[in-house]
């Protein structure tokens, strides 16, 4: 048999394996939401957007545009591979392919931990949003308990039904962006389109800044390839997931590049700054003259960050439960329950694990803002090795299937380095405490993680 006939007959053994899950139920648009609800991209103009500007300020557009440089190779990558392979496992299961089971075992601890610890730390933009929207009736309520409503919630969505979960995801998210361009288009029009010469000529802007803004910035886009984790789910998933991809990609690199523009452009001469506001969407809507949209998008915003929430516990979920089928988690977690077909141990799981941490932060006093920065600077972490893995084994993945070029060669090196720099950027120079200490947390967290890969081993070995 040719070789284009061994491509053909792994992709339908890889399609087929369901796992339990229930098989060809989304739609290409409801595959899109779940990579496009994990960005949760209407949480970026108000909470990442500022944290930015705070570091890059007049280059915040060009930090984004960096950031979207290096995901674009990353997208790249993976799209190769979700051409060839659908499974929940995602990138994991691209690793485990091609590369040693060890390094494979990295990519799904380090994947596992990235989606639980996004899911984390938009929970905190939750409980520091939702503050921000119940204005005097805030103190009120305790933090804790926000916390509990939105993973709570989240966790009971995503075990009930996979499509009612996309869904939900995709109308909060399509309602909350069409607001937040809508206000930032106005606001481009009364400026009169005109170029900003403080943010062109990058006035008071330092190569450090720069660089540090773009280590936020990514947060802004990581998750893009969570759509890889329903490759049981997804109608026609060899074509629907790797153009899902792309596309949340490169939908959300102009969306995002375009909100920083506007929104430092607005924000020129304001007090408080960009930096410093806690609402800049309010702000911006009434300068724009559509003060009600205001209100209209911060709610739209924090349901968006409930949905960006599902989101990841969805595709933490699955990835935990690839990785119970094959040994490195508790055999339990790979059970799907029998008549909604979601794998509800694991969900449960990664829904806790997000909700702890947030939950003991909030309780001794951390603000919402705070938790949102530190578990979204880890998810960070874990997004960047398993990106990296899987531009090494891009070559290997084609050089198996006789398509390996030059073209697949630069490609590799291209997203390899560019995700490589981007982690020494979260390294050097040391960030102030915590900062400096949350990789020793995540290097710990791997350690852990492998420790129990090895312990596994030698069971099967003995075994």
């Amino acid at each position: 048999m040719d070789s284009s006939g061994v491509v053909a007959n792994e992709k339908v053994a890889v399609v087929t394996a369901s796992y339990g899950l229930r098989r060809g139920v989304l739609s290409p648009l409801e595959t899109l939401a779940q990579s496009v609800s994990t960005m949760a991209p209407s949480t970026s103009p108000t909470l990442t957007i500022p944290l930015v500007f705070a570091l890059a300020g007049n280059g915040t557009w060009l930090a984004y545009a960096l950031a979207m440089a290096g995901i674009a190779l990353m997208a790249l990558c993976i799209a190769v591979f979700a051409r060839d392979s659908a499974s929940p496992g995602s990138l994991y299961v691209y690793t485990r392919e091609t590369l040693p089971p060890a390094f494979a075992a990295v990519a799904a601890w380090a994947l596992f931990f990235a989606y639980v610890m996004t899911a984390a730390s938009v929970i905190g933009g939750f409980v520091s949003y939702a503050y921000v929207f119940l204005g005097r009736f805030g103190p009120h309520v305790s933090a804790g308990l926000l916390a509990a409503v939105c993973a709570g919630g989240a966790v009971w969505i995503a075990w009930r039904d996979v499509k009612i979960s996309t869904q939900t995801m995709l109308w909060i998210e399509a309602v909350s962006v069409c607001l937040i361009s809508l206000v930032v288009g106005i606001l481009l029009w009364k400026h009169g389109l005109r170029i900003d010469e403080e943010q062109l000529r990058l006035r008071g802007v330092t190569p450090v800044g720069v660089r540090l803004g773009v280590m936020l910035a990514l947060f802004s886009f990581v998750g893009f390839e969570s759509a890889t984790t329903l490759g049981a789910e997804a109608k026609e998933p060899l074509r629907t997931i790797p153009r899902a991809v792309l596309q949340s990609a490169a939908l959300a690199g102009v969306f995002f590049i375009v909100c920083a523009y506007g929104e430092v452009l607005s924000f020129h001469g304001a007090s408080p700054g960009l930096g410093e506001s806690t609402a800049p969407m309010r702000f911006l809507s009434e300068r724009a003259g559509v003060s009600i949209a205001g209100p209209v998008i911060d709610a739209g915003v924090l349901v968006s960050m409930f949905a960006g929430t599902l989101a990841c516990v969805i595709a933490a979920a699955r990835v935990l439960m690839l990785m119970a089928h094959n040994g490195l988690a508790h055999g339990r977690l790979a059970k799907t329950h029998a008549e909604k077909e979601t794998p509800g141990a694991a969900s449960v799981l990664a829904g806790v694990l997000a909700f702890v941490p947030v939950a003991v932060l909030v309780e001794r006093g951390s603000s919402g803002a705070d938790v949102y920065g530190w578990m979204g600077t880890l998810a960070v972490y874990g997004f960047l090795t398993a990106y990296a893995l899987v531009a090494v084994a891009l070559p290997v993945h084609l050089r198996r299937r006789g398509r390996l070029g030059v073209g697949g060669l630069v490609l590799s090196i291209s997203a390899t380095a560019a995700t490589i720099l981007a982690m020494v950027g979260t390294f050097f120079p040391v960030p102030p405490a915590p900062y400096r200490y949350l990789p020793y947390v995540y290097v710990a967290y791997l350690v852990g993680g492998m420790g129990w890969y090895v312990i596994t081993r030698r069971r099967a070995v003995v075994a």
